[in-house]
């Protein structure tokens, strides 16, 4: 019998002048990047939350703390990597995963098919199994006033 679970993850950063902005692997040209303990790209850390809770591994703060100097500034795609070796060492593979950036500026729809090429090749999937869309707060919360930018994901994982 095959063990079907599901994750979900969030994160969120506030957006800061001086640092480059990394969304789903992809650095992007704007103004402002994301404020972290690495380079703190919002939708990867939301899709390792999502892959460990589905396999029951915790959280990405838990096995990636930002207290320890050896994850300062790393490239997140290294901790995406390192989470799907994880998944992969209990047994478990990618069903799929459905992640949703939210972000006033910049827009982000004409990144998105780097950002699933990007994260396919990290987890050594199939790029049809990553969903990626992005939408605004309609100008409402941190959001809304440019403050920050959150990313949401789902993801569902298979044991035999």
């Amino acid at each position: 019998m095959q063990t079907i679970r599901i994750g979900f993850g969030y994160d969120m950063h506030r957006l800061r002048e001086g640092r480059e902005l990394w969304i789903g692997g992809v650095k992007l040209d704007y103004e402002k990047g994301l404020q972290g303990h690495s380079d703190a790209d919002v939708l990867i850390h939301a899709l390792c939350d999502a892959l460990l809770g589905a396999a029951g591994l915790r959280d990405i703060g838990y096995h990636f703390p930002d207290n320890s100097e050896e994850y300062h500034n790393i490239d997140s795609k290294i901790l995406l990597k390192e989470t799907m070796n994880l998944l992969r060492d209990n047994g478990y593979s990618l069903g799929n995963i459905d992640a949703t950036v939210c972000a006033e500026r910049p827009r982000l729809s004409p990144h998105i098919p780097a950002m699933q090429r990007t994260l396919a090749k990290v987890m050594e999937v199939a790029e049809e199994l990553i969903s990626v869309k992005a939408t605004t707060s309609e100008k409402m919360g941190f959001v809304g006033r440019e403050e920050g930018i959150t990313a949401y994901a789902v993801a569902l994982v298979r044991k035999p």
